[in-house]
């Protein structure tokens, strides 16, 4: 009977061992591979932090061999404006996500949603909040919305026209409410109550080098600022304010 009872105390005390061996073994594996640095790259629609919400999450997201397991295959995620992402483990403390975006041209009010549109006028993503830098575009016709399919519009260029305005919205650091583009290929900004009406997209980089000099001078005005004929040749006479009545 003392023989059983030692056999017992014995694996009792080899198994207690062998818990305690492996707790800290983990413990020791947890602090090693802490990842207390991370890297985000490819980011403009989300801030680093935001990312990193996104993709690490759960008790042991900064863990890098837990993260090496998770996305041995990609990352997966379906994310609103991300096109993929990538993760690179620069050592076990600190790693590196790379986001590839999705190319965003703009986006259209349907049913109470944010439809957005890439640069081939594909709905790409649907959100009931409006995202910073991604202005709204007026005036294109449609009569449906749906996600993966072009937005049926007559004018199939439009949706060039809107990501080279976009771009050099982005490029002079051009922030507007609306663009409106009218039935003849005319396009007007909106900033609050003011407008500016620039015409076709002729001479257009000419035409936002001027805004961006402009812009700040509308704050609090109401009215259209007329830059249809401006070519980027110095001619300021062929800019004009019309106040509002």
């Amino acid at each position: 009977m003392k023989e059983k009872h030692w056999m017992i105390k014995k694996t009792a005390i080899v198994i207690g061992v062998i818990l305690a061996l492996l707790l800290l073994v983990f413990c020791i594996g947890m602090k090693a591979f802490h990842v207390s640095t991370v890297h985000v790259k490819g980011n403009s629609y989300y801030t680093d932090d935001e990312v990193r919400k996104m993709l690490l999450k759960g008790r042991f997201a900064y863990n890098s061999l837990y993260l090496k397991l998770k996305y041995s295959g990609g990352i997966k995620e379906d994310l609103p404006f991300i096109e993929k992402a990538e993760i690179a483990f620069d050592s076990a403390n600190e790693v590196t996500i790379t986001v590839y975006e999705k190319s965003i041209a703009g986006c259209v009010s349907y049913l109470g949603r944010y439809m957005y549109f890439d640069k081939d006028g594909i709905i790409v993503e649907s959100s009931m909040e409006k995202t910073e830098d991604i202005p709204v575009v007026l005036g294109l016709k449609f009569d449906r919305c749906v996600m993966g399919e072009l937005l049926p519009v007559s004018n199939k260029e439009v949706f060039k026209e809107i990501l080279s305005l976009t771009q050099l919205l982005n490029k002079y650091s051009i922030v507007c409410d609306d663009i409106f583009f009218s039935d003849d290929s005319n396009i007007i900004l909106y900033f609050g109550d003011a407008r500016a009406s620039l015409g076709t997209m002729d001479n257009i980089d000419e035409k936002m080098i001027k805004l961006q000099y402009i812009v700040p001078e509308l704050k609090g005005m109401s009215g259209v600022l007329h830059m249809e004929n401006y070519d980027g040749e110095n001619k300021d006479e062929y800019i004009t304010f019309e106040i509002d009545e």
